[in-house]
């Protein structure tokens, strides 16, 4: 299989399938970025390796890994998933050059975690051959996987998500194509609503998290998690949402400050929380 993007959720995915027991290459712009890449998945792999969540040692799953820069080698690859940044033009792109490469039986999957899988497949030539795998970071610890059926998504294509998310020793679930799927459309309310009690003074961003980890036995806060996921990444997700399903979905003040003064989070060190910088 395949991976376009070598970030932190496309190593994850690299790094899912590898110690599934597929053959795996990563594609990325440059070669910079493609070695940034094998580091970042081999690094991973270490570590299961020294989990002992794998009985494969590092040589055995490094050899079953490779990365490029060009998408022609993703020409074998029976799956592809697209893990480029959340951008409707750069997606586009990214999936028409990749299924221009593929067979007319590969199936071609983006990581979105909003995008419309419809609007995706309208550039497609074999949108029957498309679908979402949104990815949860990080991939690694994460348990579940939401498969996106867009209208033109094959009935056997959806079957083969699913079959391919178990082998990873994850859950499926599938969601039709809707503004934000099922994932994101409520993680984001969440998140949203605690920035704005966050903005109003309601509680500290601790105690709101607690309120929820506590209360409702959500392993991790909203703003926590908003400072995992990337405020620039949940800023994008809210405008979109915003746009498709209303106001309610319209980004608070705070958030917009925070992304304009590059406080994206965990990635920067800083958002709702002081991190060490990655």
């Amino acid at each position: 299989m395949g991976v376009l993007g070598g970030g932190r959720m496309g190593a994850g995915i690299a790094h899912a399938f590898l110690l599934a027991g597929s053959r795996v290459t990563v594609v990325e712009r440059d070669a910079d970025a493609a070695a940034a890449a094998r580091a970042r998945v081999l690094e991973s792999v270490a570590a299961s390796v020294a989990r002992g969540t794998t009985d494969e040692g590092e040589a055995a799953l490094a050899a079953r890994f490779a990365t490029a820069t060009d998408v022609a080698h993703f020409e074998r690859a029976g799956l592809v998933v697209e893990a480029v940044p959340e951008e409707l033009s750069l997606k586009i792109d990214a999936l028409t050059r990749v299924e221009a490469v593929l067979g007319p039986d590969a199936a071609l999957a983006s990581n979105t975690s909003s995008i419309s899988i419809d609007a995706l497949a309208a550039v497609l030539a074999r949108p029957a051959r498309f679908l979402g795998m949104h990815f949860f970071n990080p991939v690694p610890a994460s348990t579940m996987v939401e498969i996106v059926r867009g209208a033109a998504s094959g009935g056997p294509l959806v079957e083969e998500a699913r079959s391919w998310v178990r082998a990873i020793g994850k859950t499926p679930i599938v969601v039709r194509d809707a503004p934000g799927f099922a994932s994101s459309r409520l993680g984001v309310a969440l998140g949203l609503e605690a920035i704005r009690m966050l903005e109003q003074g309601v509680a500290s961003a601790e105690d709101i998290d607690a309120a929820m980890t506590l209360g409702y036995k959500h392993p991790v806060g909203p703003l926590r998690l908003t400072d995992i996921v990337g405020l620039d990444v949940r800023l994008g997700i809210a405008e979109y949402l915003a746009a498709e399903l209303g106001e309610r979905f319209e980004p608070p003040a705070l958030l917009r400050r925070m992304v304009a003064e590059g406080k994206l989070g965990r990635k920067t060190g800083e958002g709702f929380y002081l991190w060490d910088a990655q």
